[in-house]
Parts: structure tokens; C-alpha cells; sequence
């Protein structure tokens, strides 16, 4: 079996990892931006370019010949590659693009779910230019001073949020934020703010059929303590039973239901069916799951926390996926909680250095996740975003968070990352804190 993976990064360094340890022996190829020299190892061939470039890419497939391709990124789904690679019979995970709309466009996940009455809308507003400016003043006033959320409505790289009370102080600067947006012809969605803890729900979808995969908490905030700018991503975890320690059973239940009335909804309206990875991202409140956004794809870096512990053949749940049977299978995670943590260039990422060599002092490379890295000459370069991703796998999260912390001093350079991911002490705030909104509700 010949099998594409579209992307470069530490997400597709994941995927292909999981490939890699099928039985099947797939033959394994790349097509990415950088010389990654964790996917070099694994494939039989890697091709530069630029992974919009939908009419090379599905060239190189059929030159190839490959009987699947797996595309990583958000970008390249947007151009409707997947939707050129299906008309020219080739099997593809990952949506379609009017499908993808659930990612790429946040007004239309919003009107989606508006539509189909599913649960967990906050309410909302979209503006498309700046004589709607006068309903937005109007609809910030209506969720008051500190509760209000302005998002870009199309793919920001995970940046284009701004969260009151934390990026903006007042009214009149939200504006100004919805008037740069409008200016770099940026559609708007604001929102009503949120409280509560964020996680993200991953599931394999066939079109019809949803697998879970482990729960995973991801943290955005550049430095410890959850202080700094909103990044791609510093680090995540997931617990050994596959929840995390501040959802209760029910809250599991919500989000799962939330996704699978999305792909029903996508289902009805399009005839379509959706192939690939469903990414809710929710949050836990005091009066249940809201939903914050959906992504189309693995997130980076929760595909590192569950790729890592799957035990089922990756293989056999893709083909189970394009044959829309994943019902009939048995996907299986090990009973292992995992923390991932981001080694990252100094000043990400505002001011991030950049082309800085970076080493990685271990006799096993399998122990990382290189993501934004170049090799040149025998060095390896931090080309100025998120650099190597490392995860630690224990019994509990503790044990986890204890080898991530190792594999971390491995890597010498000028870079930082975020000790305080999946530590005792984080995790404690996060359960006191759902702890205390859930007794003011009641």
C-alpha cells in the first residue's frame, strides 16, 4: 500500500509515525515545506512545495500511484484539494471543501448549528463590512464590558481571537480590532465570552460513523502560568482513562453528542459524506458545553497525545474510514495519560528568532516531534515557529509529565517551553476552577 501525507510538521510527523508501525508496511510519501528530518527517516520519498499547490500535489499522487493520501493541514483543504484528488479516484482522508466550511468559515459553523438546532451556541453576530459597525457597538453593549469574543472568520494560523479581559480592555478597542479586521478584508464573528475550560474532542469519522479519541487540554498562552500572547499551541495532556480531571461524565457525553449532530447537519445539507478527522473544540461551563470552534483535521499538538497511544492498526482505521466502516472495527487507545510539551524559538512568537541552530542531544530521535525545523549541512535550523514537540507517556499524568520534562532537556539552544504543562500543581487550578463556577451555578 502507497500512501501521501500532505505536510510537514509535527502533526504529520504523528500521522506518518502511526502509518509507520502498521503491519501492513505501507510504502510512505511526503509532501511538505521544509526538510523535516523526522519524516525523512520514514518515507520512501519527499517532495518540496507549497501544500496549496492542489494541481502538484495531485500529480504527484498519480505519478505515484498511491492508494490513500492523508492531508495534514487546514490550508490545503480550504483550496478543495481533497475534492481534485477524489474527482481523479483517488481516496482521500480529509473533507471536501464545502465541508471543510466548518473550519474554514466560523460564521458558517454558526449558522450551521443555528439551523440545525444543536446544542452548546453561544450567541453570536457576523459583520462583512464596516457599515455593520453600528450592530456590532450595539451587540458588544447588549454582552457587556468583559464578555465578549472577536474572531476572524476565515483561517488565522489559531491567532486571529482576540478574548475580552484579556486582549481588549474596552468597547471602543474591540471596535478598533473589528475595524483592522475589516481592513485586511477579514469577515468578523463576535460572540459571547465563554467561562469556564477549554478542551478538545477528536473523533475518526467515516460520514456517518464517529470513533472518539482520548480527550486532550491544549494550552495557548506563550509562558507559564498561562500568562503571554495566544500561540498555535505550547503543550497538551490527556489522562490515563481518556477524559480529563475537570469533566465529569456527562460533560463527555455533551460534547460527543455536539459532534455527531455535526456531521449529521453536514450529512443532510450537503449529501456528502465527511472523511476525516471531526476537532471539537469546547469548553466546560457551569451550565454545560459550549462550542468554541471546529477544526477539520488533527490538532498540533493534541495528534501527538493520541497518535502516540493508539493501538490499533492506523492503517485499518483510515481504509475503515474511506469504505465508511469504522462501526465494524475496534479503535483502541492505550490506557496511558500523555503530556506534550513545545520547545520553541526565544521571542515566539511575536519576535521569533529565526534559521538558530537548534540540537537534539539523544541517541533517540523517536523521542521527538520536529515541526518547524529545517535541516541544512548537517544542522538543524528553528525557522521561527513552534520547533520540536516532545511527549511523555506514564500511568499517570505525573509519570507522564516527569519524562516529558527529560526528553525536553535534550534539546539545546536558544528556545523555551512551558514547565508547568501537565504538572500537579496546573492541573489543580484547572479542577478548583470548574470546581468553584459549578457551586455558583448550583
Amino acid at each position: 500500500m502507497k500512501i501521501l501525507v500532505v505536510g510537514s510538521g509535527a502533526r504529520e510527523h504523528a500521522i506518518l509515525k502511526a502509518f509507520a508501525r502498521s503491519t501492513k508496511k505501507p510504502t510512505l510519501f511526503c509532501f511538505g515545506t521544509s526538510n523535516n528530518p523526522g519524516i525523512r527517516k520514514l518515507v520512501e520519498a519527499f517532495f518540496f512545495g507549497d501544500c496549496n499547490d492542489v494541481d502538484t500535489i495531485v500529480n504527484i499522487a498519480k505519478t505515484l500511484t498511491v492508494d490513500m493520501v492523508f492531508i495534514g493541514p487546514e490550508a490545503p483543504l480550504e483550496k478543495g484539494l481533497a475534492d481534485s484528488l477524489w474527482q481523479n479516484n483517488i481516496p482521500t482522508i480529509g473533507p471536501k471543501k464545502q465541508l471543510a466550511q466548518l473550519e474554514t468559515s466560523k460564521a458558517f459553523a454558526r449558522d450551521l448549528m443555528k439551523r440545525h438546532n444543536i446544542a452548546g451556541l453561544p450567541k453570536y453576530l457576523s459583520i462583512a463590512s464596516a457599515k455593520e459597525l453600528t450592530r456590532a457597538k450595539t451587540f458588544l453593549a447588549e454582552l457587556g464590558e468583559n464578555h465578549y469574543v472577536i474572531k476572524a472568520n476565515g483561517l488565522m494560523g489559531g491567532k486571529g481571537v482576540k478574548v475580552a479581559g484579556e486582549h481588549l480592555h474596552s468597547i471602543k478597542e474591540a471596535v478598533k480590532f473589528c475595524e483592522s479586521l475589516l481592513l485586511q478584508h477579514h469577515t468578523i464573528v463576535i460572540e459571547e465570552k465563554c467561562v469556564g475550560e477549554e478542551f478538545s474532542f477528536m473523533c475518526f469519522s467515516d460520514g456517518t460513523n464517529l470513533i472518539p479519541m482520548p480527550l486532550v487540554q491544549d494550552h495557548k498562552r506563550a509562558y507559564v502560568n498561562d500568562k503571554g500572547p495566544n500561540t498555535g499551541g505550547m503543550g497538551s495532556y490527556s489522562d490515563s482513562n481518556h477524559s480529563l480531571p475537570f469533566l465529569t461524565t456527562d460533560d463527555v457525553d455533551q460534547a460527543f453528542a455536539i459532534n455527531q449532530q455535526i456531521i449529521a447537519a453536514l450529512k443532510q445539507e450537503f449529501a456528502e459524506p465527511y472523511i476525516g478527522i471531526l476537532y471539537g473544540s469546547f469548553m466546560a461551563t457551569a451550565t454545560g458545553i459550549k462550542v468554541i470552534e471546529f477544526n477539520t483535521r488533527f490538532g498540533d499538538p493534541e495528534s501527538i497525545n493520541v497518535l502516540s497511544i493508539l493501538e490499533s492498526d492506523f492503517v485499518d482505521v483510515t481504509n475503515a474510514m474511506l469504505s465508511g466502516n469504522l462501526n465494524s472495527i475496534d479503535v483502541r487507545f492505550a490506557p496511558l495519560a500523555t503530556v506534550c510539551k513545545y520547545i520553541v524559538p526565544d521571542g515566539y512568537p511575536d519576535n521569533p528568532l529565526k534559521n538558530e541552530v537548534i540540537a537534539v542531544k539523544s541517541e533517540n530521535l523517536d523521542d521527538f516531534y520536529f515541526a518547524a525545523v529545517h535541516e541544512e549541512k548537517q544542522q538543524l535550523l528553528a525557522t521561527g515557529s513552534r520547533a520540536i514537540a516532545v511527549v511523555g507517556q506514564g500511568e499517570s499524568l505525573n509519570a507522564a509529565e516527569s519524562i516529558a520534562e527529560a526528553k525536553v532537556a535534550c534539546v539545546k539552544g536558544k528556545v523555551f517551553h512551558r514547565s508547568d504543562i501537565g504538572t500537579t500543581q496546573l492541573i489543580a487550578k484547572r479542577i478548583e476552577h470548574m470546581r468553584k463556577l459549578r457551586a455558583c451555578y448550583a
